[in-house]
């Protein structure tokens, strides 16, 4: 009997209409477009606008995307998974909140929190799903509303960060393509680089945490960016080392969309030119569990069946991981 593997046989994507630009932040805090894009490579970030819109109206927006584009009934889908740290509220999961808004009335649904992984981490979780034989129709969605998190009287952060939602459709196959394998890690010692200190039941939300602005992003960025680099190449270069892929024969590196250094250093770890690297952090900024499936909707038609992918991420927590994806169809 073949063995059943776990395809991506669709993606969608949403990002919002506002363009946050370089020259723009210039008037909020002390900074230039040259000294971000040269230490980032980022030039603007998109933002979600307006009153009562959570990261639940990207993500459904991706999702309708994709539904259109397979012809997809959504009663059919069994499972949606949506890795994000910026959920709607605590409870529900804001996966309860897109399934109903899509139609998905016959699935169950849960978030997934591992900051920039958390994409990675639910496209292996789905996968499992799949090659089990439980499901054949499995949402994965990465997105977040990082500006809802964002100090932007905080220099070293505020530039990075911006919102979008991208998700793709797992479907079992038997053929020689789809998740092929992956490689997962965490350490929790990362917590002091890498965090928010209140909204949590450690620090619930108080005047006084408020008044501390507690309730942002912190990042103490030499120290992650030094995690980063150092992690997010030796996984990608495993999983290529140990799946025999290599310049000639790995056709794409789908990297997390932090810090245009961060996926230089990956790609040169892998050993493939910037030409077999997607990126759109100049236009996107770090989306967080946005950036890998934003990638694979504004690649898509480049792809063709047969193509080998690493997709390689790094975020908070510290967690960091990679999949190699055997690409399904023709776009």
């Amino acid at each position: 009997m073949n063995k059943i593997r776990a395809a991506i046989t669709g993606v969608g994507g949403y990002v919002p209409d506002y363009i946050l630009t370089n020259k723009e932040l210039e008037t909020m805090v002390e900074t230039s477009d040259e000294w971000i894009t040269t230490r980032t490579g980022i030039k603007e970030r998109r933002i979600l606008k307006g009153e009562n819109q959570g990261v639940s109206v990207m993500g459904i927006a991706a999702v309708k995307d994709m539904l259109a584009k397979t012809k997809t009934d959504p009663k059919e889908i069994d499972l949606i998974i949506f890795a994000t740290v910026t959920a709607d509220m605590t409870f529900p999961a804001t996966a309860n909140i897109v399934a109903t808004a899509v139609g998905a009335v016959n699935a169950f649904s849960f978030d997934m929190g591992a900051a920039c992984s958390g994409f990675i981490f639910g496209l292996a979780t789905g996968a499992s799903y799949i090659q089990s034989g439980m499901y054949k129709k499995v949402i994965v969605i990465g997105g977040d509303k990082m500006s809802a998190i964002m100090d932007y009287t905080d220099r070293t952060t505020c530039i990075i960060f911006g919102d979008g939602a991208g998700c793709v459709l797992l479907e079992p196959t038997t053929e020689d393509v789809g998740v092929m394998d992956s490689l997962l890690r965490s350490d929790g010692s990362g917590e002091a680089y890498l965090h928010m200190k209140a909204g949590g039941s450690r620090t619930p939300a108080s005047h006084e945490s408020v008044d501390k602005r507690l309730h942002y992003v912190y990042q103490a960025g030499s120290a992650v960016f030094k995690f980063a680099v150092t992690n997010m190449a030796d996984v990608s270069a495993e999983i290529a080392s140990r799946n025999n892929l290599n310049s000639q024969n790995l056709n794409w590196l789908v990297p997390h969309q932090a810090n245009k250094r961060i996926i230089d250093a990956t790609a040169e770890r892998v050993g493939i030119t910037e030409d077999k690297v997607m990126m759109n952090i100049e236009r996107y900024g770090n989306t967080t569990a946005g950036t890998i499936p934003l990638l694979l909707w504004d690649y898509e038609k480049k792809l063709k069946k047969g193509d080998n992918l690493i997709l390689a991420a790094f975020g908070g927590g510290f967690t960091w991981g990679a999949v190699y994806v055997k690409w399904a169809y023709n776009s």
